[in-house]
């Protein structure tokens, strides 16, 4: 990619990012856990973005891709603060969201925080609430007991040689971070894209989140065979296509 441009952060961290010049809404890719501007879904959605005429933003958290500071310093929390120091630095609203894994429960965080700047959301295997209710009950008790006495664990990651890193602090903070343990009241258009053999996050976990979100306007797509990350050719060709509709839907909604 282009080199990056930096902002600072809330956290006296740099972050970095990019964008893209288009017409609007403004469509804002949020990564997920481990996960950087560079991957294959944000990479793909810039590459749209230039060739469709959108305008489109990508970021890395602290502690991932480019940005600062260490990947262990990190919470849905903070990396929820570092969206939104992004957003009012660099956004250009009314946004689209687009969140994966990870990104789609800082994306609900965000449109939380700012209802009025967010005009649809798509969620790529929205893992809202994951910490507490997917990751810690797959922990045995050895785990578990690394993560509170240690205060840090390393499980193996199905998608890379690194393991992945978990600290007491993301799963205090992540307890106090869900948003699925009430309604969630919003009512902008959501769409959400699940593969019904996500190893990691099973659809039915994507259905709460649609349960509890307050709007009516509301879809879950479940691709079959799908995995997490949904990034074959097919996959990312149905993503554009989802944000194509939606902004079409936006463009013709009554003012």
């Amino acid at each position: 990619m282009h080199n990056p441009q930096f902002v600072d952060g809330p956290h006296g961290t740099r972050l970095a990012y990019a964008t893209v010049d288009g017409a609007g809404p403004q469509i804002v890719f949020l990564g997920g856990f481990r996960s950087d501007m560079t991957g294959t879904k944000a990479a793909y959605l810039d590459a749209w973005a230039r060739a469709s005429g959108h305008a489109f933003l990508r970021f890395d958290y602290s502690g991932h891709g480019a940005s600062g500071d260490s990947f262990a310093n990190g919470t849905v929390s903070r990396w929820t603060d570092d969206a939104l120091a992004v957003l009012d630095a660099r956004g250009r609203p009314p946004f689209v969201l687009v969140g994966s894994s990870m990104g789609a429960w800082i994306m609900t965080r965000v449109a939380l925080a700012h209802p009025e700047k967010v005009a649809g959301m798509v969620g790529i295997a929205a893992a809202p609430d994951f910490t507490e209710d997917l990751l810690w009950p797959r922990l045995d008790p050895a785990q578990r007991a690394m993560v509170q006495n240690n205060g840090v664990v390393e499980v193996p990651s199905l998608y890379s040689e690194v393991p992945d890193v978990y600290t007491r602090a993301l799963f205090e903070d992540g307890r106090a971070a869900r948003v699925l343990t009430r309604a969630i009241p919003l009512d902008m258009p959501l769409r959400l894209l699940h593969g019904d053999q996500d190893e990691l996050v099973p659809w039915q976990h994507a259905a709460k989140l649609m349960a509890a979100f307050q709007g009516r306007d509301a879809t879950l797509t479940l691709v079959k065979g799908g995995d997490h990350p949904l990034s074959e050719e097919a996959d990312l060709r149905r993503l554009t296509e989802t944000i194509e509709s939606l902004i079409h839907q936006i463009g013709s909604a009554p003012a």
